[in-house]
């Protein structure tokens, strides 16, 4: 699964467990709610790590939080060229 798939499941997954939806955790983070449906939908190939401290700062936690999981615990390499295809996504 690409990087940019499991920052927006971790999103959506920390939306839920902390009561938000896209436009609150928007507010909550200060960022354009925009920003946030780029990243959950797949229009933002490569959210910025401060956009993600954004977020983490909104829901009240910190970056190591955010990344503390097993998706993010991978040692498999991403390519972050022009190919669209996900035919390699687990």
């Amino acid at each position: 699964m690409k990087t940019c798939k499991k920052v927006a499941l971790r999103i959506q997954q920390l939306c839920a467990e902390h009561g938000y939806n896209i436009n609150s955790l928007a507010r909550e983070a200060g960022i354009p709610p925009t920003t946030l449906k780029n990243i959950l939908y797949g229009s933002s190939r490569n959210p910025g790590v401060v956009t993600i401290k954004l977020f983490c700062d909104g829901l009240g936690i910190s970056l190591f939080e955010f990344f503390n999981t097993a998706a993010f615990q991978s040692d498999e390499l991403e390519y972050l060229g022009d190919d669209d295809d996900d035919e390699d996504d687990e």
